[in-house]
């Protein structure tokens, strides 16, 4: 019987069968009401969320991110990706099913690196979603490249002290800690500079400098424009060893780089929807849309851009699972970054065509997508890092050509292909 297979297990459908008709019915709703799904002190968030979330628990599905020693189901990437792909459709989706960034990488972190106290202290909350928490990496100058942050943290007896500037520190306002990324050791290896700490926000000397937007996601801003000055946290806050700051920081973003693409699968085919649902609805000079060979052309690119960024997305899921080590998927996660920002922008720009004015206005999502495109080409770094990482990995196990033509050349090919059937060509046409 063979290995491969595209089924999905009777149990875990009738999970995503719910789980499509609730995201439907009670979540996506809460994208127009809900002014932010990360603001614990908004009545009407507090009114609306928990009970979903409870629902959500009480199906099973709550974090399906996480193993069964923090609390989740243990199901692993691929059912995650079917999950998640239902959940990118809806901005609070992830929240009201407890998989949601950058909390769900931070509490990989926390489960990896904390100490007993910082996950008596933060880790269960925040799997709880209690609270919320920020990832302080980026900065003003260096951007998201670890060997050029400044941002210093020095050991003053039992305690770190650190001074230094953050960037787009996202829901920093809302969260009740932040894990940031500070140079221990300026002297070290690049990758051995940085450590990451828990820094709790109500410690003195953490300043929001102020709240960045993103077009599309609403007033105020929630990217945060941190400074650290002075700030004191105790020596156990400490995440990982001294100088491991880089090895703590690829714990999560390597699967945040993938959970971000699964849910991006629903959010494409959302627009794909709505583009199919204009098409037939619309007419213009006596037919309908989806009778003009250019739309025609538009929905078959836009589905079969999706389909293969999906197989490409649920593939490396598959391989997470088999190896459990993100290092061995390196590549195939390159990859799926690299993809993600080009499948969203073309099919939500495809969907702005066939809705006309429609389409621009701010009466429909697709101008939000578009831009959210770009966004997602730079969060988590680059695509044009990602593209030069899996060139790199490639090409490192590539051999080069034997001789002085490529080993490809028809020529050289025909010469060895007649040395080694010599006796055989001799004897047929003799």
């Amino acid at each position: 019987m063979s290995g491969w297979g595209f089924e999905t297990d009777a149990d875990y459908q009738r999970d995503l069968d719910w789980a499509d008709a609730f995201v439907t019915k009670e979540v996506e709703p809460l994208d127009l009401v809900v002014a932010h799904g990360y603001d614990m002190s908004d009545p009407v968030r507090q009114a609306l969320i928990p009970p979903l979330q409870a629902q959500v628990r009480e199906r099973g599905l709550w974090a399906c991110h996480l193993g069964p020693q923090l609390g989740g189901p243990g199901y692993g990437q691929v059912k995650l990706a079917l999950l998640n792909e239902i959940l990118g459709r809806s901005a609070w989706g992830p929240i009201v099913f407890g998989c949601h960034a950058p909390d769900s990488g931070n509490a990989e972190i926390l489960a990896h690196f904390g100490s007993d106290y910082l996950k008596q202290t933060y880790l269960r909350p925040l799997l709880d979603n209690e609270i919320v928490s920020c990832f302080s990496m980026t900065e003003p100058a260096g951007g998201s490249d670890p060997t050029q942050f400044t941002t210093r943290a020095v050991l003053d007896g039992d305690e770190w002290v650190l001074d230094g500037e953050k960037w787009f520190s996202s829901h920093a306002r809302f969260a009740s800690f932040l894990i940031v990324m500070a140079v221990t050791d300026a002297e070290a290896a690049p990758h051995r500079r940085l450590s990451a700490f828990v820094v709790p926000a109500d410690t003195p000397g953490v300043e929001i400098v102020r709240n960045v937007g993103v077009v599309g996601h609403g007033e105020p801003g929630t990217h945060a424009y941190v400074r650290y000055s002075g700030a004191r946290i105790p020596s156990a806050n400490l995440l990982g060893g001294r100088g491991d700051g880089f090895v703590v920081a690829q714990t999560r973003l390597g699967g945040g780089r993938i959970h971000h693409a699964m849910r991006t699968v629903g959010l494409a085919r959302k627009a794909l929807d709505m583009m199919c649902e204009r098409a037939v609805s619309r007419t213009t000079k006596g037919e309908r849309l989806a009778d003009k060979q250019l739309v025609q052309q538009m929905v078959a690119d836009s589905w079969v851009q999706l389909e293969q960024f999906r197989l490409l997305v649920l593939q490396t899921a598959w391989k997470i699972d088999r190896y459990d080590d993100y290092r061995k998927v390196r590549g195939d996660i390159a990859a799926v970054k690299v993809a993600m920002p080009a499948v969203l922008h073309d099919i939500a720009a495809r969907a702005v065509q066939v809705h006309g004015s429609l389409g621009v206005s701010d009466e429909m999502p697709f101008a939000q997508m578009v831009l959210e495109s770009f966004h997602m080409g730079l969060a988590d770094g680059a695509t044009e890092i990602h593209k030069v990482t899996l060139a790199q990995l490639l090409l490192k196990d590539t051999e080069p050509s034997p001789g002085l033509f490529p080993s490809g050349h028809l020529p050289t090919q025909r010469a060895a292909a007649l040395a080694r059937y010599a006796d055989v060509l001799t004897e047929v046409s003799s």
